[in-house]
């Protein structure tokens, strides 16, 4: 075998490598980037929601109720897979739409959260179709009973 076709397979391999090195680098655990001890509300109008994977964005402004400064919310939702099955589409959450987030903050301080479900002003619920996160969510909510 030449040099040049013992080096194809290691090149290949390589590229595999680095392909997938970004997505797995994009996926995460909810603990490695949320604290489960640090639960959160947002209340506030969706800006944007972002229908993509490995997880939706929703945007939300709200307004700090110390400072009472305008406060834009990164909140982290389920993969778009998740949410269909839970009756969501790319058009469930309209810009201008007002929502009650539940959620956990982020460990880095950042205006960034993992949601449990939201509540519409109607009293609406729905679930964001993060398993991780709803279970931080249920767990939290079976220690209080207790």
């Amino acid at each position: 075998m030449s040099g040049r076709s013992r080096s194809l397979p290691l090149l290949a391999g390589i590229a595999l490598m680095t392909a997938f090195a970004g997505s797995a680098a994009a996926h995460h655990s909810f603990s490695v980037e949320f604290d489960a001890k640090k639960p959160l509300s947002i209340e506030g109008k969706v800006i944007r929601f972002e229908w993509v994977n490995p997880h939706s964005w929703i945007h939300v402004e709200s307004v700090d109720p110390a400072t009472k400064k305008r406060v834009v919310w990164r909140v982290e939702g389920g993969a778009p897979s998740a949410l269909l099955r839970r009756g969501w589409n790319r058009n469930s959450l309209p810009a201008g739409t007002r929502i009650l987030i539940q959620g956990f903050a982020s460990h880095d301080g950042d205006n960034r959260a993992s949601a449990a479900e939201i509540t519409f002003p109607d009293g609406r619920q729905l679930s964001l179709g993060n398993p991780a996160t709803e279970a931080v969510a249920a767990a939290a909510k079976r220690s209080k009973k207790n």
